[in-house]
């Protein structure tokens, strides 16, 4: 066989290794020698002096990526792209670093180097990063394998991460070892430590796992999710936001009524609510009439929300200008009413890049205002923050404010900024997401699987609640434990625990993460200074 040959296969065996935890559930494990083919067609390259390798391993990351993820083209074209495109670039060039510290570093240095950087990334991606796309955050790749990761309540994803580079640098380590003659120069001792070092690294995460058991809740409560099931490419030619009301809450009048229950409603449910004055939202005067007859209960939804600025100056980077001399901010918004009438809000935070917000606005706003304004200009609320459902007895009084902390959509992707809805005291997690724009896909089945990873990393129950579906809720082991149909109008009730208990992970955040930072840099310093001083 050639060597491209050989180099091809190598790498198309990596993208399927690498693809498949994330489009097959219950696969997970491959991602633990998915790295192992592409390591091996770098190591011919090396060997061979072969020029142009760059395009290969990118081409690998690049069919990755579309494997995974091109479900994001049913809702942007450019976008999706673009998405496929620099997420590729980047990991290619984790990799290209990785090469070059092999002309300067020996021995294994150069490939925990790697296993550090790649990491760092992924935690550059879901810390600092304005144009982030952690989707495929390797740790991720064990979302639907949740039996072998509870330990993730004290490391978080990205301690998967680390367990997936130590097996395949381990596996790899061996196999060159066998390859190369050195195998044979080992004594006995040494191959029993390596091998049985290797089996360990396999098998002891999921054994730790199942010794691993949630604490049991401190309370619990009666929830009750509303799947309106309606149509996003359809949603403005359609049914007026009227009928939508209407529907929505002839869904919601099946919830009981003789004790406190949290209703729940999707992300972007409506488009009319103004944050200067929310009285005057018909949605919110339809809903408020609705809870005025339930006072035991609480309504959770999703809105886009508009807020005017008067003057002359501009009051944010991405404010538009109205024709008036005034301006608008929009948001993306959850809401959390009762029969008060009065919403408290939280505006979604980590945002969609392109759809909801513009990068670097400073850089890039002036380029869209050239544009025409085709970019998304919601603005957040700068950090995580609660809503508070009020728990009242029969008479109405409250006898308890329940904390609750809601990831809106693209938000529940982020696992350490999820912790700081604990941190600060929630007892129930909520998502509310609208998966629609992407049709039957695998897009909405992993959003609904990295659900699971945040309950693991927090020990929460979550009610998640699909404009479409998936909607589900699920239990602090990850498990869900009842889940609606995708693409129909459903309800689903039932009851959830409540803690106010913190994991190692809330209280200590992403030590993984930091820890690789701080040891990329060191060995990329190393290669540095041995590069100019040798």
């Amino acid at each position: 066989m050639s060597k491209k040959a050989a180099i091809l296969l190598l790498l198309i065996l990596s993208v399927i290794l690498l693809s498949m935890p994330y489009l097959v559930p219950g696969t997970g494990y491959l991602s633990l020698v998915a790295f192992i083919p592409l390591l091996f067609a770098e190591q011919i390259a090396t060997e061979t002096g072969m020029k142009g390798f760059c395009w290969w391993h990118y081409l690998c990351f690049l069919f990755w990526n579309i494997a995974t993820t091109f479900w994001v083209c049913n809702a942007t074209v450019g976008g999706g792209i673009f998405a496929f495109v620099a997420n590729a670039f980047q990991m290619s060039l984790v990799f290209g670093i990785f090469r070059w510290s092999r002309k300067h570093l020996q021995g294994v240095i150069p490939y925990l180097l790697l296993a550090f950087a790649w990491i760092a990334w992924e935690r550059w991606y879901l810390t600092l990063a304005q144009i982030s796309w952690p989707w495929l955050v390797l740790g991720n790749a064990f979302a639907r394998t949740t039996g072998w990761i509870q330990w993730y309540e004290y490391t978080g994803t990205l301690g998967g991460s680390l367990w997936i580079w130590a097996t395949n640098l381990a596996v790899f380590g061996l196999l060159m070892a066998s390859r190369s003659g050195r195998w044979k120069a080992f004594n006995g001792k040494a191959r029993f430590a390596a091998v049985s070092g290797t089996i360990l690294l396999f098998i002891a995460p999921p054994v730790v796992s199942i010794c691993i058991t949630p604490k049991p809740a401190e309370g619990e409560l009666d929830v009750f999710i509303a799947q309106p099931n309606i149509d996003v490419y359809d949603k403005f030619g359609g049914q007026t936001q009227e009928e939508q009301n209407a529907s929505l809450l002839s869904m919601l009048e099946k919830a009981p009524a003789d004790r406190p229950v949290l209703l729940v409603a999707p992300e972007t449910f409506t488009g009319d609510v103004i944050m200067n004055d929310v009285s005057v939202s018909p949605t919110i005067n339809s809903f408020s009439r609705f809870l005025q007859t339930r006072p035991l209960s609480g309504l959770l939804f999703g809105a886009s929300t508009w807020e005017y600025v008067a003057g002359r100056s501009r009051p944010s980077q991405t404010a538009r200008q109205l024709n008036n001399g005034n301006w608008v901010e929009t948001h993306n918004t959850a809401l959390l009413m009762d029969s008060s009438g009065n919403p408290q809000t939280y505006h979604k935070n980590k945002l969609v890049v392109g759809v909801e917000m513009i990068p670097y606005p400073a850089f890039f706003r002036p380029i869209d205002d050239w544009l025409g304004g085709v970019m998304g200009r919601c603005i957040g609320d700068g950090k995580a923050a609660n809503l508070v459902f009020h728990l009242r007895d029969t008479s109405g009084a409250v006898v308890r404010n329940i904390p609750v902390g809601c990831a809106i959509c693209y938000e529940s992707v982020y696992g350490e900024f999820c912790t700081d809805y604990i941190r600060k005291g929630a007892e129930l997690l909520s998502v509310i997401t609208n998966d629609a724009w992407w049709g039957d896909t695998p897009g909405y089945r992993q959003h609904l699987s990295y659900a699971s990873l945040r309950a693991i990393e927090t020990r929460r129950w979550i009610a998640r609640c699909g404009n479409t579906g998936i909607s589900a809720i699920i239990d602090p082991a990850g498990r869900i434990v009842k889940r609606t149909s995708w693409w129909q109008k459903e309800t689903l009730e039932g009851k959830v625990g409540l803690s106010d208990s913190r994991t190692f992970f809330v209280r200590h955040g992403d030590f993984v993460g930091r820890i690789s930072v701080l040891m990329f840099l060191l060995m990329l310093l190393g290669a540095i200074v041995h590069r100019f001083t040798k």
